[in-house]
This record gives structure tokens, sequence and C-alpha cells, in this order.
């Protein structure tokens, strides 16, 4: 399409992605949205620090990029302009450790047009045979970084759900770019997924290799991707360290990351609880048979309820009555506006603000400590 075309270059001569055998992945891992602990950036650069990669597709900044809200990086030298950074938005062909291709969609995530990118994006994953799309988000929680980190899984496909924590409910979020590319995916009938780490609040503004680290197994999961994580759990070790250090060294900081363990028992407990009985009650308790005949007849008061028209006859029989309202349920819920269904991670607009106000490192130089030119971490915790 003519759209699709001024929105972006494909590389030529393109790279090799691979024979169509139905299995190809796609990962989008877009920045700049539900991005705490720079987990989705640091999936991303991680990926094509340690695997080989070829561009793709190559997206017109001028297109979808607003500069003025997210302005590059220039550098002067000798008092002259020497050189602004790249907004890199792309698609790659990356291979695992075992040479099988996978794309990568990562840089920065689009400011305009994005009905125009998404269908651009669905329009290659049909073009490309791609037969799964994994999406990776990162979201600031309440929950302490000395219990396990979870990943919560969205999706329309219950095969690539399977052993995940799922939302379970109807979640309403702010939009994003790479939730408009599922929608529009599941909508030709492309099998996609989002995984969402949860991170701890207080660690939103820094680097947080762990939930880099779950992300990626997830998708080697979903994807049977084999990649190369021990560099990974070796940095995630050493801000599991630094931040074990900090908590013993203030007992204010202690208190805080107690407070959160006993709240995130709590919760699992509670979980678990209504998890293998879902008629217990949050104290623990079970009703009554007369409080579940109560209820029950509540509910059923609420579904018949007055007739909407002035000259509607009433129903000849209870029974009739009944079989109405639940004609009616039945048809208000096959009418439900499906589209929220897959907009399914948390917000914290007040931790995304702190994300954002994080202190900058500018030393990109390579070096024994910084392999690839990767910007070296530098712990910045907000307790």
């Amino acid at each position: 399409m003519d759209e699709g075309h001024e929105m972006y270059e494909m590389q030529f001569p393109a790279p090799e992605v691979g024979p169509k055998n139905g299995g190809l992945t796609m990962v989008i891992a877009l920045q700049g949205y539900a991005d705490a602990g720079l987990a989705v950036a640091g999936s991303a650069g991680h990926l094509t620090d340690a695997l080989d990669h070829r561009p793709l597709v190559n997206f017109n900044n001028d297109e979808l990029v607003d500069y003025r809200s997210r302005r590059p990086a220039v550098t002067m030298v000798g008092d002259e302009v020497a050189e602004s950074a790249d907004l890199d938005l792309t698609l790659q062909v990356v291979r695992d450790n075992a040479g099988k291709p996978f794309l990568l969609l990562s840089g920065p995530e689009p400011d305009l047009r994005w009905d125009a990118f998404s269908e651009a994006v669905a329009d290659l994953a049909e073009r490309f045979d791609v037969q799964r799309t994994v999406s990776l988000y990162s979201a600031p929680m309440t929950v302490p970084h000395t219990r396990p980190l979870t990943v919560i899984a969205h999706g329309n496909d219950p095969e690539l759900l399977s052993g995940h924590r799922t939302w379970g409910q109807r979640v309403t979020v702010p939009g994003a770019a790479s939730l408009r590319i599922e929608l529009e995916l599941t909508r030709r009938g492309r099998k996609t997924c989002g995984f969402t780490a949860q991170v701890p609040h207080y660690v939103a503004a820094s680097d947080y290799p762990l939930a880099a680290l779950r992300l990626l197994e997830a998708v080697a999961d979903a994807g049977d991707l084999d990649f190369p994580l021990t560099a990974l759990e070796r940095e995630a070790d050493k801000v599991a360290e630094l931040l074990a250090t900090q908590a013993q060294e203030s007992e204010e900081v202690a208190g805080i990351v107690h407070m959160l363990e006993r709240q995130h028992d709590e919760e699992e407990r509670r979980r678990a609880t209504l998890e293998s009985n879902p008629l217990v009650r949050e104290d623990g308790t079970m009703p009554s048979a007369d409080e579940l005949g109560a209820e029950f007849e509540r509910f059923l008061a609420s579904q018949i309820g007055e007739p909407s028209r002035d000259d509607e006859q009433a129903s000849d029989s209870p029974a009739d009555s009944v079989d109405d309202a639940v004609e009616d349920e039945v048809r208000g819920f096959d009418g439900a506006d499906s589209g929220d269904a897959h907009d399914s991670e948390q917000s914290d607009d007040s931790s995304d603000s702190d994300a954002s106000n994080g202190p900058d490192d500018s030393d990109d130089s390579d070096g024994p400590d910084n392999p690839g030119g990767r910007r070296p971490r530098r712990p910045w915790f907000r307790f």
C-alpha cells in the first residue's frame, strides 16, 4: 500500500528470513510506554547485543516521530555540532543460539499515525508469514524485590498463555502503539500475546535487568527460541545485591520492604484461596445456604426488573420473565465490546513520571564492563 511504502523502506538486498515453515515469531519491544525498570528497552538491547541480527525494514521517523516530545541527544565537539543520536525504529531479522530466525520490532514508540503504523506492521507480519506475535511491557507495581518477579500474560491464543498468570478480568489502560498492533492482528485472525513484567515501583526509574530476564524467558518459551541469558542473569544478581545492601543500611528502607512483603504474601494467599474455591470469601469463611439462596434471589430480581416500554405487556408467568431475562443477558454479553480484552497492562502514571526524571548516563564507551557500548548501569532506587 502507498502509505506503508511512505512509512518504511525494505532493506535491499533483504536478509534471509528463513523457510516459511509456519514457525516464525515476531517480538515487539517499543520504547516509551510501560517500560518500568527499562525492561523493554533492555530486552531488545540484549537480543541485538548478544545475537546475530540484520535490518529488514527501516521506518521513516519523519512520518512517525514528534521530535519535540522525543528530542534526540546531540553531541558537540570543539564547539561544533558533531552528531545527533539516531532514533532507529526497525524490524530486524535476529537468529537465536540455534540459528532459528525471528523478527524484532524495536525502537521508539511512534507518536503519530498509529492506525497506519499498526496496519503496516500487520501487513509485514502477513507478508513474512509470522505465526505468532509477542509484545513486551513492564509496569511499576507495589511489590517487593525480595519476592519472585511475576509476568502477567494476555492474548488471543490459550496455548501462548499456558503456564502464565493472566489478568482474568476486564481491564482498561491507556493505549499504546503495540496494543494497537495486537488489536489489528487479532482482527486479521493472527495469533498474538503480550507479557507484562511487574517491577517494584522503587526501581522503576533504574535499569532492573531481572525484569528483562523474565520477559525474555517468556518470549523464548512462547516462540520455542534459545536465548543467551547468562550475562543478564549476572546483571540481575548484581542489582539484587545492591538492593539488599541498601535495605541493610537503612531501617526505613527495610521497613518499607517488609511492609510490601506482608502485603504481597497476603495477596498471594487470598489469590490461592479464591482459585481453589471461588465461593470462599476474603475473610476465609464460606457463605451459608441461606446466604447463597438470598444472593441468587437478588440476582434474579436484578435481571427481571420492570418492562422498559410503557406499552410492553408483562409476562404471563415468572418462568417467562426469567427466560426473557436470561436471553437479554446472553445478548448483552455477546454484544459487549471486546476491544478492551487486549488492553490488559496495568498503568501507574505517577511512577512512569518518576521514571522519566531519572538521571541519564552519557558514557557510551566500550570497555570490559560495558560490552557492545551499552550504557553502564547506575543504581537509582527511590523508596
